[in-house]
């Protein structure tokens, strides 16, 4: 892929042409365990799993490591974004304190591999720093600082600035021996590590079904299977899950600028605004690249994407001058939850067999690593702290008030369904542009491609019956209540719908 130029998205790791392709799955095969998504969950799970001797199979519709974790920036942190102080709050000290602990030792667990498989991967560590944001921001620092202290990690300490030559941040937390790398570089190297331990990799296959209890059973979208004793999902949003009440979507956008080279001292920046600004530098042979995101939104429920855009290169330039062109620019989808920590473990009591890694919360990275140490003790049968501290069926600790606003911003999009069309005919859609058609009480999902071409589907999400909404800036069809995507001809991109938007019914 190329830069960024004229509104077509590409996100830098995508650039760098790292990804991992893999042949689809041919014929039905059997296997100890089973992972469903080839990112960094599901290959740090097949990575501790082969090293351990078990026979394990990992698919993905896409490319090996081409879903949304080639769309991160690639921070390693274990500063939780929703705060440890709230984390305390909800969760009580014992799983704050734990919580923390497993993101610092993902960090060291992602040195160690690749220390061990010799991956290149730019791996530097790095301190963080949790700033201030220029309207106060939404969290409290010398809360954040207090809690901290009391439960011990004294290594977070105040600063009287992060060490930015050109941007005065001001008072802020620094959070020591954090980390960052390229991610696909990192997951070229553990995908080869995983075939050299026996495990087998499949590209394009997409799974339609899975069945748990006693014979644990995947199908694949041609009619073969895949036989296992366990299974994991590793699929950002489980599939087949129910639970898309407790793992809202969200949209994030991040822009790539060339900058010279070390002109911007190389640490992990986060503000405490809501939503909150993210930034670090990542290096090129003749210059840098300074990585800045934020600018979150519901998924599907945003349509101004330049404006958004816009933002984040007038922040970088303000503070960063030297900031001057803009080579990349993408944007990616997370899930949150409720209570600020991800769902890691078994399914449920009656598919014991059946493990699951979601609820990223924006720190997928490590959450996603967490997941592979976790998941991959529990299937070998090994203690882990952490198992209480992310049980997915544990009850939501966090207060009434805090999560009826999500639940309800995932029902007002119905209304779409009483709404008229965005167009009142195919002949006002231009060419790389999609709308919304009303024929009656029929809903079409209209995209013109650019050269013309008129596609059309239903636009009913086939999850929950939501009207999805066109994303121009991906060109994708989104829907608005719980996060389902879809391409252009229908084809799901992101759970939890797993049926592509229907065909249109011939009048």
């Amino acid at each position: 892929m190329t830069k960024s130029d004229e509104g077509k998205t590409v996100s830098y790791w995508e650039a760098s042409e790292n990804l991992v392709e893999k042949d689809s799955l041919n014929q039905s095969i059997e296997t100890e365990v089973c992972i469903i998504g080839g990112g960094i969950s599901g290959l740090t799970t097949a990575y501790l799993l082969t090293k351990a001797g078990k026979k394990v199979v990992v698919i993905d519709d896409g490319a090996i490591g081409g879903g949304e974790t080639s769309r991160t920036t690639a921070h390693l942190s274990n500063a939780i974004d929703d705060r440890i102080y709230r984390i305390a709050e909800w969760h009580g000290d014992d799983h704050a304190r734990l919580a923390v602990e497993s993101h610092g030792e993902a960090i060291s667990q992602i040195e160690k591999i690749a220390a061990a498989e010799n991956i290149d991967c730019d791996f530097l560590r790095v301190d963080g720093f949790l700033i201030e944001a220029e309207d106060g921001g939404e969290d409290d620092l010398q809360k954040e600082l207090e809690t901290a202290q009391r439960l011990g990690l004294m290594q977070i300490e105040k600063a009287s600035r992060a060490p930015i030559r050109d941007f005065d941040t001001g008072e802020c937390l620094r959070f020591p021996r954090q980390a960052q790398f390229h991610v696909l570089k990192y997951l070229t190297g553990l995908a080869k590590a995983v075939e050299a331990n026996g495990g087998q990799l499949f590209s394009g296959t997409h799974v339609t079904e899975w069945t748990g209890e006693d014979a644990p059973e995947v199908k694949i979208e041609n009619g073969l299977t895949i036989k296992t004793q366990q299974i994991v999902l590793a699929t950002n949003y489980p599939l087949q899950s129910r639970m898309f009440a407790e793992l809202p979507a969200y949209r994030t956008y991040v822009i790539g600028a060339k900058i010279p080279k070390d002109s911007v001292e190389k640490c992990l920046i986060w503000d405490n605004a809501d939503p909150y600004i993210y930034v670090r530098t990542q290096p090129e042979t003749d210059y840098d690249v300074l990585i800045v995101g934020g600018e979150d939104h519901k998924t599907g429920q945003a349509e101004d994407f330049d404006a958004r855009f816009g933002r984040l290169v007038q922040w970088t330039q303000k503070h960063f001058p030297m900031a001057t062109e803009i080579l990349y620019k993408w944007s990616g989808q997370y899930l949150e939850t409720h209570d600020g920590l991800a769902f890691i473990g078994q399914y449920s009591s009656s598919e014991p067999n059946v493990f699951l890694i979601t609820g990223d919360s924006g720190m997928g990275m490590t959450h996603g690593t967490i997941g592979g140490m976790l998941v991959s003790d529990l299937i070998l049968e090994r203690e882990n702290d952490w198992a209480k501290v992310y049980e997915p069926t544990r009850i939501l600790t966090q207060s009434i008030t805090e999560a009826v606003p999500e639940i309800l911003s995932s029902t007002v999009p119905y209304v779409d369904w009483l709404k008229g069309g965005d167009v009142s005919s195919a002949d006002e859609i231009k060419n790389g542009m999609g709308a919304i058609i009303s024929h009656g009480t029929t809903k079409i999902a209209a995209y013109r491609d650019e050269d013309g071409k008129l596609h059309q589907r239903s636009a009913v999400c086939t999850h929950l019956g939501c009207i999805v909404r066109f994303n121009s800036l991906e060109k994708t069809w989104d829907c608005p209540c719980h996060g389902s995507r879809f391409s252009t001809d229908g084809c799901v991109i992101n759970s939890p719908a797993i049926a592509p938007l229907a065909e249109l019914k011939e009048e």
